[in-house]
């Protein structure tokens, strides 16, 4: 019995995002990433620390993969590239993946999805779920220290929680700021815009971001620079052993969340604490949001170093999405014989009676 296996390319991918509209699929995906870690069982779900390969031939890079194992249902697994020169030299984004996912009765694969704007998205809904938890809920000044293609996606997902209403860039390259604004022109936001300093962003914004392709071992960002008293930080870039973009000074003055522990004591900021000196991760937050209310009156980061879980979350909503608008094309991609013990019976001829 043949199985077919439904393929999403990029095109495809955008026409569900036009279709069912950016700002409801955000919203939607807000929604179900909150639920799902609310719901998250880790006897139900198995989630190991990502693994894969790096390296620095040309051009410094790696390729890794995420798993989930939702017992009894799906495996889900994220393959995705990681390669910060991309944008200068071949124009091409710093993260390029995709996302599969396989029966667990069968170990058929079920979809195959464009993973470039699904992490993007997902990355952004992660940051909405916990600044939600941990900003004040009157934050309005958003600074964005990096401008870069997740700068994008961090800004819609927090408009979507949050009454923006300012908005400070920084980046290295001054053109990746002055090309935000034509950017971000589809979320029609009436915000200003104003280019700053990391040090000005630090002293007057509600919600910091910061999403940069720093070098393992040139970090942090900044050193020495004071911060207003309430400051939440949703920490995305640090994604490797020795790269982080905060201070230890500043980390060790915050309550820090880490969206999957143990995966950010290897590879995110937490990597630079020790374990008593971070906080509750994601799941914990969530679902005992009364018990760290307190939080929001301190300074606060959200070490985001990325979770399988809102990979499993952002695929499986636009596969519902893909069927229900018949997006997509199905295509039976496994050679599955005829005779399921004959790999070759398809080279059988017939014999004339």
């Amino acid at each position: 019995m043949k199985k077919n296996t439904l393929i999403l390319s990029a095109s495809d991918v955008n026409l569900i995002v036009e279709t069912y509209g950016f700002n409801k699929l955000m919203d939607t995906l807000i929604r179900r990433t909150t639920e799902s870690i609310k719901a998250y069982d880790a006897e139900k779900t198995e989630i190991p620390i990502r693994s894969g390969f790096n390296y620095d031939i040309n051009d410094p890079g790696l390729v890794e993969w995420m798993p989930v194992h939702k017992l009894g249902e799906e495996v889900v697994i994220k393959v995705v590239g990681y390669h910060p020169r991309n944008p200068e030299k071949l124009d091409l984004p710093t993260i390029l993946s995709s996302i599969s996912s396989y029966c667990t009765t069968t170990g058929h694969l079920k979809g195959l999805v464009d993973g470039v704007l699904l992490t993007a998205l997902r990355t952004g809904a992660a940051s909405a779920v916990a600044s939600k938890l941990l900003a004040k809920e009157q934050s309005s000044v958003l600074g964005l220290i990096g401008c870069g293609a997740q700068s994008v996606t961090q800004l819609h997902a927090l408009s979507r929680v949050f009454n923006i209403k300012k908005v400070l860039l920084f980046d290295v390259d001054t053109s990746t700021m002055t090309s935000f604004s034509n950017r971000i022109e589809m979320l029609d936001l009436n915000i200003e815009i104003k280019f700053s300093s990391i040090k000005d962003i630090l002293n007057t914004s509600d919600i910091v971001c910061t999403e940069t392709s720093i070098d393992v071992g040139t970090g942090p960002l900044f050193n020495n620079l004071e911060t207003n008293d309430h400051i939440h930080i949703n920490a995305i870039g640090s994604d490797f052993p020795g790269k982080v973009e905060l201070p230890l000074e500043l980390l060790k003055q915050s309550f820090v969340c880490p969206d999957f522990l143990e995966q950010a004591k290897i590879e995110g900021e937490c990597q630079q604490l020790l374990d008593s000196e971070i906080g509750p991760d994601l799941s914990d937050l969530v679902k005992h949001k009364a018990t760290y209310a307190y939080a929001k009156n301190k300074r606060t980061v959200f070490d985001s170093t990325g979770w399988a879980l809102e990979d499993q979350v952002v695929m499986d909503l636009f596969l519902d999405l893909a069927k229900e608008y018949g997006i997509g094309q199905e295509i039976s991609i496994e050679n599955i014989s005829e005779d399921a013990k004959n790999p070759y019976h398809f080279m059988l001829k017939s014999v004339p009676i």
